[in-house]
């Protein structure tokens, strides 16, 4: 499911090639508008079966390279249908010089005009075929004839989005952004809002294309997937690689997705399922940073990533995901995941960035007592018990003293101390307990809204307990296991 979209510098003449046509949509303006986020971009990736790595005509699956344009037409009306009824608005399918070039452009141009005619956004982007797969251009100059003719007949539409290079694992950043400035220079009447361009790799160095201030208004394509980080495992692990775009407002993800023929319930609480996290992670920090994005694939035959199947009609693999699809997407509420945490049994509380546990300092049973950490050594200060408040809220209680965790003062700033203290029922003391996946919790306290958290990610014995703004560290990250 590796994409690789080229581009290269096009400084040439244009030329005249097979299958060029005139441009017959309708004419619309070519405006470069910016934006205030890319949260419009709800789609779904539509492919070859080979992957999109193809060195003859890229036929989409559910067609048929026998199909002639009327049967291509109806069955790309029946795939469109499913695709708007799940929420997509947008479409992303590769182009190639053969598809382009040759004569299966006339049919292949009029799925793009039928996808813009619904009022569906589609994005345009060259793979390499299956003979090279180095993360280059195959040949400069077939990739500047088929540019050619894909501008001049869409450049009008602004609904057809250009994205000049996918996964560009190739190049390295000083030629990648040549093969840009190359690309922009030849098209230059092309809206820069219009125009996708890959970060370095396989699209994950966007940060590095959008420091470019020769890019400014493009929009920038990001992919990740769960191989591309093997340390990577809860929800909160996911949620790093959106946190971490230097530029969301122009961001837009193309490719993500984890298996959906399996039957794996992806709104259930998250477990020890890097898919599962994964997915949880990745959309939920795509909601909340209002980044569109594009699910791979949301139909490709025979691959068990694929969002839907196709036979004689569509039907959704696996409802739970496009649930989740749907959240990034920005539609629908998925519930916090709360921790399975029993009433009147004792729990070990241990940090995951230092391995040791929540303890009361000195086994004292005084008020104002400082929490700290400590290794396990089984002493009733390092044992607690939750109170159940409701939606996932919990007084945690030590057994030795008695007294409740508290932040101290009641205070909401960043850094503010933890310690116990009679129970008061105030918001203060009171806990929420975020499962994320892989036997870790977050722990947030319901007055300030920060995270339980070990000072300066300490991993001494003694290490001081806060709070602190929740970022996804190691240090924030608690087992809550039994005796």
């Amino acid at each position: 499911m590796t994409i690789v979209i080229c581009c290269i510098l096009l400084l040439s003449c244009k030329k005249n090639v097979q299958g060029q046509q005139n441009n017959t949509d309708p004419p619309m303006a070519a405006t470069d508008t910016v934006t205030t986020s890319t949260i419009n971009f709800k789609g779904v990736n539509w492919a070859d079966p080979r992957d999109n790595f193809a060195d003859d005509w890229l036929v989409l699956s559910g067609l048929s390279v026998t199909d002639n344009e009327t049967a291509i037409l109806s069955k790309t009306d029946s795939i469109l249908s499913a695709f708007r009824e799940a929420g997509s608005n947008t479409v992303r399918i590769p182009v190639n010089p053969p598809t382009v070039l040759q004569s299966y452009w006339t049919r292949y141009a009029a799925i793009i005009s039928e996808i813009t005619a619904k009022k569906m956004k589609v994005i345009l982007g060259y793979w390499e075929g299956a003979s090279s797969k180095d993360g280059k251009v195959d040949d400069t100059a077939s990739f500047r004839m088929m540019w050619d003719v894909i501008v001049t007949k869409f450049k009008l539409n602004q609904n057809v989005y250009f994205e000049i290079m996918n996964e560009p694992h190739g190049y390295d950043s000083g030629d990648l952004k040549k093969l840009y400035t190359g690309w922009l220079a030849r098209y230059s009447d092309v809206p820069r809002r219009r125009i996708l361009l890959d970060g370095t790799g396989y699209a994950t160095g966007v940060n590095d294309i959008g420091a470019d201030n020769r890019f400014d208004s493009c929009l920038l394509s990001f992919h990740y997937y769960t191989w591309f980080n093997s340390g990577y495992q809860t929800t909160a692990d996911w949620e790093l690689p959106i946190k971490n775009l230097s530029y969301p407002k122009r961001t837009v993800m193309t490719e993500f997705g984890v298996p959906m023929t399996d039957g794996e319930a992806y709104t259930d609480a998250p477990r020890s399922d890097n898919s599962v996290t994964y997915l949880q992670g990745i959309t939920s920090q795509l909601h909340s940073s209002g980044i569109g994005c594009i699910y791979w694939p949301g139909l490709r035959t025979g691959d068990s990533y694929s969002m839907f199947t196709y036979d004689n009609g569509m039907k959704a693999n696996n409802e739970s995901g496009l649930t989740l699809l749907k959240h990034a997407w920005g539609m629908g509420h998925i519930d916090t995941f709360y921790a399975d945490i029993q009433e009147n049994t004792d729990y070990k509380i241990i940090n995951r960035n230092s391995n040791k546990s929540l303890d009361v300092n000195g086994s004292s049973t005084a008020d104002g007592a400082d929490i700290i950490q400590w290794d396990y050594w089984g002493g009733d200060n390092q044992q607690w018990a939750f109170k159940p408040l409701g939606n996932g809220y919990y007084n945690i209680i030590n057994k030795n003293s008695n007294k409740a965790l508290e932040v101290s003062g009641s205070s909401t700033d960043g850094s503010a101390a933890i310690v116990q203290e009679d129970g008061n029922g105030n918001a203060d003391q009171q806990w929420q307990i975020i499962n994320i996946g892989f036997g870790y919790n977050k722990i947030i306290n319901r007055n300030s809204g920060l995270s339980l958290d070990v000072n300066g990610r300490s991993t001494s014995n003694g290490g001081n307990i806060i709070q602190w703004y929740w970022n996804n560290g190691f240090n924030q990250q608690w087992q809550i296991t039994t005796l």
